[in-house]
């Protein structure tokens, strides 16, 4: 068992590229060539019509969840689709072991409709606190990869966030409105307003990723699933971006976070979409 944090510094200051190749292969052999192949029988619906799961998403949660589990022992794996089985394991997020969350085809519905806009997601935690991310976007061959107090890279080359410039109109990408409550649809509601352009969003992982690259200055997000927005977090932080619940405070992947939340280019436009997000709650 991994007993302390420096254990795990020692862990990703020389074991980030076998995470990185596990990834990787994962993509290689169980999502890409099942992408633009998928056959009927290998699509199923979850909760409903747009809540996919597909062969590649299982497959590649499997393969991942062996590989990272072997590469640190000790740890354990929080993923989509094992959650979605047995929703009890979810709650190792909160508990001792470093935990893996993984996010197998970030984008499903995008992946099943032959669209490149989905990735793989996969963020390092322990006691609560993220450490590491990796999201990768295999039909784009794109890596992102941030290691906490080390910065942020995609394909080796460093990440800033940077700040919207002034005068232009915010862009943010949203929830939908299908995957929203009353109070929350109101509080999204605060973001169509003159000075910001919002949209609905597309993956989590790539979206945080836009942001990260300083392409898109904000997300609103209504729900909590570590494995969507662990990753794409720890990315924007160390980019230089920030995020912020409703009331004020960093997003906890540990649950029970007031929303909506949003994760910004910079500090100053996180609690200028807060504002936004509490004027309509």
């Amino acid at each position: 068992m991994i007993q302390d944090i420096e254990t795990i510094d020692e862990f990703l200051a020389h074991r980030t590229d076998d995470v990185e190749e596990a990834v990787r292969t994962a993509a290689a052999t169980e999502i890409m060539p099942r992408f633009r192949q998928l056959a009927a029988h290998e699509i199923d619906e979850k909760s409903g019509p747009h809540d996919l799961v597909t062969d590649a998403d299982r497959k590649a949660e499997e393969y991942l969840t062996e590989a990272l589990v072997k590469l640190l022992p000790g740890s354990v794996v929080v993923g989509e689709e094992a959650v979605h089985a047995n929703p009890a394991t979810y709650e190792a997020i909160k508990g001792e072991a470093p935990v893996w969350i993984v996010d197998p085809v970030d984008g499903t519905r995008q992946f099943v409709h032959g669209d490149p806009g989905f990735c793989t997601l996969v963020a390092l935690a322990h006691r609560g606190v993220l450490l590491a991310s990796w999201t990768y976007a295999p039909a784009r061959d794109q890596l992102a990869v941030a290691v906490r107090g080390r910065g942020a890279l995609l394909d080796g080359e460093p990440l800033r966030a940077g700040s919207p410039a002034p005068g232009r109109d915010l862009e943010v990408a949203t929830s939908h409105p299908d995957y929203t409550t009353d109070d929350q649809k109101r509080a999204l509601l605060g973001l169509w307003t003159d000075g910001v352009s919002p949209r609905a969003c597309g993956s989590a992982g790539l979206e945080y990723l836009a942001v990260a690259r300083g392409e898109l200055d904000a997300t609103a997000f209504s729900w909590e699933a570590a494995w969507d927005h662990a990753a794409g977090l720890l990315l924007v932080e160390e980019a230089g971006g920030a995020h912020l619940t409703l009331a004020g405070e960093s997003f906890r992947i540990t649950g029970g976070n007031a929303l909506p939340f949003t994760a910004a280019r910079d500090a100053a436009t996180a609690r200028r979409v807060l504002g936004l997000l509490s004027g309509g709650a």
